[in-house]
């Protein structure tokens, strides 16, 4: 029965917010901080799922950036677990065909995020430069998942170069944003289903002296500890 009561309820708050972003967006389209505010509303459907958000941000971040983030991509829920992280003028990378998403479509694009078509490798490339272009122009920040697809469960999958090759270009700093394990960790039929921790690191450059391949290695490193240290503690609070 609570699971029943809980979809419906789902589907009736995420129509709600999505109609309060798209009219935001309209007011101001593509402004800087539209990304922030879709993070707040999509976030407050976690307590309709019974999720406790925790969000661990080091002052260097809410200075200001600009930023490349890179965050894990573990499953659906990332819409309204993750998203809570985005901070102030920051713009994700997303695929072109969510545009024709009815409503939550269209308030993607108006919020200001890059569109990129995957089907296209020179389109694909023109989409980096205009990337590359945001930031250096407007000092806007990016947000990427640099696994390309959701894990589900599979652990931390190997990075795409995208991100990396911004990072580069544009000589910003990376801030990696880690979420702790979600999967099959949410039962609709139960009413408390724990505590996400995410934690965002100090802004770090990237190694000129190293080759690109080196670079993605570690910062997949540093986010695969940063995961684990954010399991250990949510492991030890449920002892």
């Amino acid at each position: 029965m609570l699971a029943l009561i809980r979809i419906i309820a789902l589907i009736c708050y995420f129509i709600l917010v999505n109609a309060a972003l798209l009219l935001v967006c309209l007011v101001r389209p593509f402004h800087r901080d539209n990304v922030y505010v879709a993070g707040k509303l999509y976030s407050s459907i976690s307590v309709i799922l019974g999720l406790k958000l925790e969000v661990r941000v080091p002052e260097s971040v809410k200075q200001g950036g600009p930023f490349v983030y890179i965050a894990n991509h573990q499953n659906s829920y990332d819409l309204v677990t993750i998203c809570k992280a985005a901070q102030k003028g920051t713009v994700t990378v997303g695929k072109k065909s969510l545009k024709w998403i009815p409503i939550f479509g269209q308030a993607y694009w108006l919020t200001g995020n890059i569109m990129i078509d995957r089907k296209n490798s020179g389109r694909a490339r023109g989409t980096l430069q205009v990337t590359v272009d945001k930031i250096k122009e407007k000092g806007l920040s990016v947000w990427f998942f640099p696994e390309g697809t959701r894990s589900y469960g599979r652990g931390l999958l190997p990075f795409k170069s995208g991100a990396f090759r911004i990072a580069e270009e544009t000589k910003e700093p990376i801030v990696v944003v880690a979420a702790s394990n979600l999967h099959q960790k949410i039962k609709l039929n139960r009413w408390n289903n724990g505590t996400v921790l995410m934690s965002l690191s100090e802004p770090e450059y990237m190694d000129e002296d190293k080759p690109l391949k080196d670079n993605m290695a570690y910062f997949h490193n540093k986010m695969a500890d940063m995961i684990k240290v954010l399991d250990t503690e949510i492991e030890s609070h449920n002892s």
